[in-house]
């Protein structure tokens, strides 16, 4: 029997989030919606003193398939109050977002049914309910049943729709991954379930760590502001400001001043519209207005002489107090040139995270040692602040009654399939093992451990399989280092680099990287790429004209991805080509292989009681039981035996790039040594 489920809950706002999780205290089910494929419909009202356990039970036992429109939700609720459920799913949010391809459109269950125009009554009354904050449970019973009815057959009619499609010839291919993506669920909602526990201690700890460093930098910067600009009053948080600082102009008009340019201008018309548009800043001298005598207000007079009660801000200066006159002889901040047209900004020039690293190489490359380290500063300021909101309180806003962060990962947000997170997104953490707020997470068992299982290289080694690069192939089959090759080829043309600063430029040729804005040994290491991976570089040209020819870029794995807007420019490049280069390899690595392993870790570990709480970019997080430390490195190590099987299986590939799982384990997420 193919059973439709639907539930309804209440919610907790608690630290200006909503919490809709079973997992909140105060949260209740309030009711279960049930309807069967011979279209009966059961409607159960579990506050309404009587005990519907039973039912619901026997329904759940007599599927052989539950659906859901973002099935997660409503099988979490089911599992924590005590229901079972281990079969099939079918999720028709996550079955239309394959089917879109990588085009991003609404996934309500409401917008569903419009797209597809189901035949379902709108629910206005329970917009105004939702609207304004009415508990579920408050709301009246006869209409949330209406509502959650037809919720119930837009799920219904909206799975029949996505099967059918995925029927036919033009969609078929997609099936396999609909099928996965479906497996995949299930795993993550246990995740979701397990949780992750945090030491709240720790996590006090980090964030003053954070916000002294975040205070010391606050200060530096804005001592460099001041050499830089003068007696102007500059906000380090103000995007607009901080343009002033860094290109040393400003907009003359700036409600005109972004419609002046368009992204592909001419060289010589953008640095022309620039030159009539923008002026330069100068350096100021602050001196006291004498309208308000410093004040910054003035009290105006009535005809008979008496002032009025209340004072009036003073125009001359703003009501700042004082003026501050430039000093056209000296001119202010960094003095940076915006190459291009595509870093106008609405207020001046961008001055986000690639730009400023790409300027900061080039003050590298110039020995502009201030201009280095005030970037380098301002970037770790965006960082830390970062670090702070999305983080230390992403995470104390989240932590549940339990002790535990009960991690989202969400397959439905990324062009790609990737994962991504939520409440707080966790895929958004630094990579590399050095970030402090790893070590705020521990085991739920006094004794227990964390392993992170991860992959080595893996989007590399997928770009190697899909290419079938001759050169990449021989390296990853022989472990040849390529961080080191990286630094010996950006030290031989003149700077000395690490194997740990060249990580950061090894793939980066990979993902379309061009080197732009670069020193001139790092940008010559990029061309050294692209002619050292020719097979890269051929496959890049065959997805680039199959993307124009089909409007379509398949995978291995079934995976599909349109870019209905590509064309091919005069020059013969691409449009797009960034994404046309980067889908295929990150989707075939984190969206089908690290999904598929994650699946059979699961299955692994299904039978101990430790279990997976987390999984970001392509690692794997379990925490681990202290009496089963060996058993759970027995498990990594017969996956990594049994990977290439199991990939080749799934995706009817002949897999001849190796892939392995290394794996480190610690007391908490941080500190961990390496054992596989």
């Amino acid at each position: 029997m193919k059973l439709t489920l639907d539930v309804e809950n209440t919610v907790t706002h608690r630290g200006g989030k909503l919490h809709l999780d079973p997992f909140e205290t105060d949260n209740k089910l309030v009711m279960v919606g049930c309807l069967t494929d011979s279209n009966e419909e059961y409607l159960f009202n579990m506050d309404d003193g009587v005990s519907h356990k039973e039912e619901i039970q026997k329904l759940l036992d007599e599927a052989t398939i539950l659906i859901g429109h973002n099935i997660v939700h409503d099988l979490l609720w089911l599992w924590e109050c005590d229901f079972t459920y281990d079969g099939s799913v079918f999720d028709t949010m996550l079955g239309e977002y394959v089917c879109q391809r990588g085009q991003k459109q609404p996934l309500s269950l409401e917008a569903c049914a419009n797209r597809y125009d189901l035949a379902t009554k709108k629910q206005d009354t329970m917009k105004e309910y939702f609207k304004n904050h009415v508990p579920v449970d408050e709301i009246p019973r006869d209409e949330l049943s209406e509502y959650l009815s037809a919720d119930l057959h837009s799920t219904q009619q909206l799975s029949d729709v996505i099967y059918r499609r995925l029927n036919t010839k033009e969609y078929s291919g997609l099936m396999d991954t609909v099928l996965l993506t479906n497996k995949v669920a299930l795993t993550l909602a246990r995740i979701y379930q397990n949780g992750f526990s945090v030491d709240i201690d720790k996590l006090n700890e980090v964030k003053e760590e954070f916000e002294q460093e975040k205070s010391d930098i606050e200060k530096r910067l804005n001592r460099q502001v001041t050499n830089l600009m003068g007696d102007t009053p500059i906000n380090l948080n103000s995007p607009e400001q901080m343009s002033w600082v860094i290109y040393s102009r400003k907009p003359l008009d700036k409600s005109m001043w972004a419609n002046s340019f368009t992204p592909y201008m001419d060289k010589a018309d953008y640095k022309q519209t620039v030159a009539t548009k923008s002026t330069v800043v100068y350096k100021t001298k602050a001196e006291m207005c004498n309208t308000c005598s410093g004040t910054g207000y003035v009290r105006r007079v009535r005809k008979n002489g008496t002032p009025f009660a209340v004072a009036n801000r003073c125009d001359n200066c703003d009501s700042v107090g004082y003026l501050f006159l430039p000093d056209r002889m000296v001119l202010a901040g960094l003095r940076f040139n915006a190459p291009t047209a595509k870093w106008v900004s609405a207020n001046g020039f961008s001055v986000n995270k690639t730009n400023l690293s790409m300027l900061q190489s080039i003050a590298k490359q110039k020995g502009m040692t201030d201009a280095v380290n005030f970037l380098s500063d301002l970037q770790r300021l965006s960082a830390l602040d970062t670090y702070l909101s999305s983080f230390v309180e992403g995470i104390n806003t989240f932590i549940k009654p339990d002790g535990k962060l009960h991690v989202r990962l969400l397959q439905h947000r990324t062009s790609t399939g990737r994962f991504s997170g939520a409440d707080p997104n966790m895929q958004n953490m630094p990579r590399g093992g050095t970030f402090p707020v790893k070590k705020v997470f521990v085991s739920r068992w006094e004794g227990g451990h964390v392993l992170e299982a991860d992959f080595a290289q893996l989007e590399f080694r997928a770009a190697a399989f899909l290419s079938q690069d001759g050169v990449a192939i021989e390296e990853v089959t022989t472990g040849f280092d390529v961080h080191s090759y990286t630094s010996k080829v950006i030290t031989d043309a003149g700077q000395p680099t690490s194997r740990q600063d060249a990580k950061a430029h090894t793939f980066a040729p990979l993902y379309g990287a061009t080197g732009f804005g670069r020193s001139k040994a790092e940008a010559e290491y990029y061309t050294h790429f692209t002619e050292k991976y020719q097979g890269i570089k051929s496959w890049h040209g065959r997805l680039a004209k199959e993307a124009v020819t089909t409007g379509i870029i398949k995978t291995p794995s079934g995976r599909e991805f349109s870019f209905p807007d590509v064309v091919r420019r005069r020059n013969g490049s691409v449009s797009h080509f960034t994404q046309i280069k980067n889908y295929p390899v990150q989707s075939f690595a984190t969206a089908d292989i690290v999904p598929l392993i994650l699946i059979q870790i699961e299955n692994e570990l299904s039978i101990l009681q430790s279990c997976i709480v987390n999984s970001v970019h392509d690692s794997i997080v379990i925490d681990v039981h202290p009496d089963e430390v060996q058993k759970v490195i027995h498990v990594i190590k017969l996956v990594n035996s049994s990977m290439k099987p199991l990939i080749e299986s799934q995706f009817n590939v002949a897999l001849n790039v190796p892939l392995l799982l290394e794996a480190k384990i610690g007391n908490n997420w941080l500190d961990t040594k390496d054992i596989i």
